[in-house]
């Protein structure tokens, strides 16, 4: 018998397709992302980048940190969307699925013609992907290769630069008290009466 080649995508290949499906629905003017997470080879959620239910969009009425000239990855307090990140793992808790040791695919393209880029999660959907209990990302980088992420490397990323960024603070505190002048030692201060 001779076996036919199997010319089907890999899973993860399978996966990142459904995930850029599901960034077809966001809202956002720049980037559209989707997100799917899997368990036990099922997608068990999906979640695009957009605004809480409810809220207007930037579709409706225009962009806010677009108006304003915002880098990315900045200006969040702007900016009305939820992340698909955290729309997968919100809408996985609002039907009472577990994510718990599933992973998440990510999938982000340019909004204004369909180009995809390497996405990347900001600090705040990794944390939520990490308390949720993903143990790994996957998503495309920019050459077109999967990159698999282990959510143990962030944590150990977070905490080094927490202490980092920790030990900076403190030794310019410690830097600033010690340039201040002290009042000099022979000098009497006299009561008047």
């Amino acid at each position: 018998m001779d076996l036919k080649p199997d010319n089907r995508p890999s899973k993860n290949e399978y996966y990142l397709d459904i995930a850029r499906t599901v960034a077809k629905r966001s809202t956002c003017l720049k980037w559209r992302v989707g997100a799917i997470i899997v368990k036990d080879d099922v997608v068990v959620s999906t979640g695009y980048n957009g605004p809480a239910r409810g809220v207007i969009n930037c579709m409706m009425i225009g962009c806010l940190k677009e108006e304003m000239g915002t880098p990315d990855y900045k200006g969040y307090e702007y900016c009305t969307a939820v992340h698909a990140e955290e729309n997968a793992i919100i809408n996985a808790a609002r039907h009472g699925t577990s994510v718990l040791g599933g992973t998440l695919f990510l999938y982000g393209e340019e909004a204004a013609n369909g180009k995809p880029f390497e996405i990347r999660p900001c600090d705040r959907c990794k944390r939520a992907i990490i308390n949720a209990g993903i143990r790994t990302v996957i998503t495309r980088r920019a050459d077109g290769s999967l990159l698999k992420t282990d959510t143990e490397d962030w944590i150990k990323e977070d905490t080094w630069n927490y202490i980092k960024s920790l030990g900076e603070v403190k030794s310019r505190k410690a830097a600033q008290k010690a340039a201040q002048p002290s009042p000099p030692s022979s000098v009497t201060i006299k009561k008047m009466s």
